[in-house]
């Protein structure tokens, strides 16, 4: 098939981009490179099936030449990141949202299938576990701006539920707290890779609060595996969880880390007033039931997490060895 990857040069992505040129499809890479990276396409950029633009999905023009070439679209560009979602809230919100209605709209007129990647994020701070795909979004006040990206994520969710009504194949996944090679940036990478980076170089490793925090950490070709399962046409006008179901407080996540590395990092603690300003809310757990995705995407993660913090682990220590690492 001819398939679209917004943000295909980005973390899931560049992921994405590979596996499904070893499937055998032709696939355009639309990427702003505001967080990707061209080295992450560097293996691929000789296939005569693959094709780099550098772009964004806020260019409606852009966007119809290649959707009315395409069968399938894979929605993964994003506005993210803590920091933004804290400093720039309105880059957050106009970013998601504006990208997401021209993918949906152009992909209706084309009649092209969508799968859009969404994220654990929008169940907020909900304390009921395990979090199922219907379960209720529990958020903040619309004044702390740590909601803004939940709550643009959550918009554009509501616009491909809409689309799917109007007759568009679109499919929803939420990532749970996926990581992996190429998850690089403090800024936007999450806790896994920021603790690998500064154990490899035996810096503290910050854990925000007191490390009670709960998440379900998934390897990225597990979300890979699942993000491709939702082109299944039984997946359409349905969201699924993609993660694993093994939960691990963020301080266990620490000393795993330094153990795998070998590190003589010590662990300190930092209050989220001084890491993100004040007013800023975490949830303290996040769970995911993916009995859903078993069911109708055969959906199944099978990368352990000392399997996957070791292969990352591994490429990090390349990519410092080569200086690449940011």
């Amino acid at each position: 098939m001819n398939i679209l990857v917004t943000g295909g040069a980005g973390f899931i992505g560049s992921h994405l981009v590979e596996k499904l040129l070893k499937m055998g499809h032709f696939v355009w890479s639309l990427d702003d490179m505001s967080t990707g990276r061209m080295q992450f396409l560097s293996e691929i950029t000789e296939n005569n099936r693959h094709s780099i633009i550098h772009g964004s999905v806020t260019d409606k023009y852009l966007l119809r030449g290649l959707i009315e070439r395409c069968e399938v679209v894979f929605h993964l560009a994003a506005v993210l990141g803590v920091k933004n979602t804290v400093e720039n809230p309105l880059k957050v919100i106009e970013g998601n949202i504006d990208g997401t209605r021209n993918i949906l709209e152009l992909a209706h007129q084309h009649h092209v299938k969508v799968v859009f990647s969404s994220t654990s994020e929008i169940y907020g701070r909900n304390t009921k576990l395990p979090f199922r795909e219907d379960s209720e979004r529990v958020l903040g006040a619309p004044s702390i701006h740590r909601w803004c990206y939940a709550t643009a994520k959550a918009i554009d969710e509501h616009l491909c539920f809409a689309y799917a009504e109007k007759g568009l194949p679109v499919s929803i996944v939420r990532y749970f707290n996926a990581y992996g090679p190429r998850q690089t940036s403090s800024q936007y990478g999450g806790v896994v890779s920021r603790f690998i980076k500064a154990a490899l170089l035996n810096q503290p490793l910050e854990i925000h609060s007191d490390g009670s925090q709960v998440r379900c950490f998934t390897f990225v070709g597990d979300s890979v595996d699942g993000t491709i399962a939702a082109m299944n046409e039984q997946a359409n006008g349905q969201a699924f969880n993609i993660g694993s179901e093994h939960p691990i407080t963020i301080l266990g996540l620490a000393h795993k880390i330094r153990e795998l590395s070998a590190s003589s990092s010590p662990i300190v603690y930092v209050p989220y007033s001084k890491a993100y300003g004040a007013g800023y809310e975490d949830m303290p757990a996040r769970v995911p039931d993916i009995s859903k995705g078993r069911r109708i995407l055969h959906y199944e993660p099978v990368v352990s997490l000392d399997e996957g913090l070791k292969i990352s682990i591994d490429w990090y220590k390349h990519q410092l060895k080569d200086g690449r690492l940011s």
